[in-house]
Order: C-alpha cells, then structure tokens, then sequence
C-alpha cells in the first residue's frame, strides 16, 4: 500500500496502539457495550451507535427499543425527526469482544410504521409463509477497495492496470491489493457469528467477494448486512473506502454483484432438477420486477452493471443456462449432473437489499405470485 495514500486518510494516521490502553481496562461483569446497527434512508449505507447495557442478553427481545434522529438520516423531517430502532438480532462484537455485542436493527417511524428502507418486515412475513419448504440462501458479495480519493486503490493515478485476467483469484503484490483488510474482515465475521463460508479475490483489481450462507429464511439478509458493517468499520480503520457500486469502473472492467444462490428442500433431493427448472419458468415471467427488486434505485444502478458484457445477461432480456456466466440465472454444472441443489440468480447488484431480493424471490417461485 502506498504511503501517501495513507497519508490522505485521517483515520489511518491515528496511532491504533493507543487504544488498546483503553480496550483493555476491566469493566464489571454485566456491563455491555452494545452497538446498534441500522439501515438508513438511502437503502444502502449503515448507521450505527452506542449504549451501556447492565446485563447480559440472551436475545434481541430483551434488548431495548431506542431511537435517534431520522432527520439526519434522509428518514424524518427535522420537526418530527425520532425514528426508532426495534432489535432484530444479536452478533458478538470482534472491536472491543467479551461480552459486549453488535446488534441489526430495524427502523421504524413515529406512528409505528416501517421506515421506507426497512424491507425486512415484509421479508420476514414471506419468509415465515414459506417456511415449510425450507428455503436456502447463499449470496456472493462483491465489492471494490479505493483509495482514500475515490479511485481504485493500487491502480496508477494517471492511467489503468493491465487488462483482466491474472487478477481473479491472484496472488501476488502485482495482482491483489489490501488482502489485510479482506483476512480481518473474514476473521471477523467468523468472531461475530456470521455465517460467512469463504472469500476471493475478483476479475477487476481491487475487487473482491466474500460469500454468506447457505442461511435459512431471513437470517441471509441479517448476516449480510451486518457483514457489510464489520466491512466498512474495518476498511475505516485502514484509512481505505469499501464500496459497493455495482460499476466503480467504467469501460472494459467487471462489475460488481451480489448473486445469490438460491435452493428449496424440494431442489436438494433427489430428481430436484425437475423442481430448480420450474422455478427459472417461474423467474421468467417475472423479469422486471425483479430487476427493479434487485437494487436500491429500482434498476437503474444494475443497468450500468447488467450490459451482456463482463460476465452479466442483459437487463432487457431473462435467460437461463448451466454452468454459463452470461445468463440471468445459472444452473451449476455439478447441479445438472446430480440431478438436484441449487441455482443462481446472477442479477442482484451489488449494493442490493438482500431482504428485498430474498422476498422477491420466495414471492416468485414458493406463493406463485
């Protein structure tokens, strides 16, 4: 990493020794420090903040409800700006450990209304209705590091890298950059309890994914979205930027998505094939709403993503294929050959709201709406 790339982040200028003095003064056994994590207004950055608890919570029903200001938010009007947190899951806390927590909340306004960006109620219902048929979530979250000035970070600042293809996968101080960030960021996620099951390096440097799942129902969408918590709060203490915009790059460079993999009790037994082909029919007809599902902005940021280039099917056009990166949905090749498991569905970005994606989905292929 290059020094005056650094030397433009305050965070990474502070001396992170110096706190360790103060993590590590004792406290009294049933003091938690509790962080409640949210979603805000514009549907893809997090917000969070601190409170002392005196005892030790076993479930997020004990914890409090608390409030802070929407207005500051884009969530409120600043003449009735509370707006109020409802705890929905509990993980360990990798910052500070021992006993204190982070905590997923859900936001709600005044008269007890959901805030616009909380599509966890709604996922949640649909969830439960499907629930019998045991459905499975596997999403992989791709992002990209850049410097503290927005560009690429380890790209030349007056040009580009070579062209794709030694990166994905690479090893390498020519091929991958911030593998710290990415290892702490994985260890992390395990500390917490996040069903995190691996990490790699992407097609465009500076690119990488990390993969949750497979998770039933709607904890994908609560592990997910605190991983991208501990993603942002780690890339901070670096002094380096994590984004999620589904095209950072322009030109002949990889986008950056969440596919999410996607599987029934029916598609994992035997003859389950049968079961995975009738639910691509069923995403077939339903294209477009889920492509205004599949990001914040209702399909506008995945159409700089989904061009037919680059890995990606085009955003106009549903299609379906084994083992083909180039389609909407992709039947693994292994799948195909046992007969049953699990498709992917290629076209969520990568800033999605994986509540959305997951409602979206269980409403198309389990109620056949």
């Amino acid at each position: 990493m290059h020094s005056a790339i650094l030397e433009d982040s305050p965070n990474a200028r502070i001396n992170k020794t110096i706190l360790d003095r103060y993590l590590s003064l004792p406290l009294q056994e049933n003091i938690v420090q509790a962080t409640y994590v949210w979603i805000d207004g514009t549907g893809e950055d997090l917000r969070c903040k601190d409170r002392t608890l005196d005892f030790i919570p076993q479930s997020p029903k004990e914890l409090p409800v608390w409030n802070y200001d929407g207005s500051s938010c884009y969530q409120a009007e600043g003449s009735n700006s509370d707006t109020y947190l409802y705890p929905v899951a509990i993980y360990k806390d990798p910052f500070r450990r021992g006993n204190n927590i982070l905590v997923m909340c859900d936001t709600y306004k005044f008269d007890g209304t959901p805030t616009d960006t909380n599509k966890r109620k709604t996922c949640l219902e649909v969830a439960n209705k499907c629930a019998a048929e045991e459905p499975w979530f596997g999403i992989e979250q791709e992002y990209t590091f850049l410097d503290f000035d927005g560009h690429p970070l380890g790209w030349p600042k007056n040009g580009f890298p070579g062209p794709q293809g030694p990166y994905y996968c690479g090893v390498g101080a020519n091929k991958v950059y911030a593998r710290d960030i990415v290892d702490a960021h994985y260890r992390a996620c395990l500390y917490a309890g996040i069903k995190v099951s691996g990490t790699n390096a992407e097609v465009m440097p500076a690119q990488w994914e990390f993969q949750v799942g497979p998770c039933e129902g709607i904890s994908i969408g609560d592990d997910l979205w605190m991983a991208r918590f501990l993603l942002h709060r780690i890339s901070e203490e670096f002094g380096i930027v994590s984004t999620l915009d589904p095209k950072p790059m322009p030109g002949d460079w990889n986008g950056a998505g969440a596919h999410t993999n996607v599987s029934t009790k029916a598609m994992r037994e035997d003859g389950g094939i049968r079961d995975i082909e009738k639910a691509v029919a069923k995403l077939s007809k339903c294209h477009e709403r889920h492509i205004r599902a599949y990001d914040p902005k209702q399909g506008q940021d995945n159409a700089r993503r989904l061009t037919g280039k680059h890995e990606t099917s085009s955003i106009n056009d549903f299609s379906a294929g084994v083992a083909n990166r180039g389609c909407s949905i992709r039947i693994p090749r292994g799948v195909n050959d046992d007969g049953k498991g699990y498709f992917e569905d290629r076209r969520p970005s990568s800033n999605c709201d994986p509540y959305s994606v997951v409602e979206a989905i269980l409403r198309t292929i389990c109620l056949d709406e």
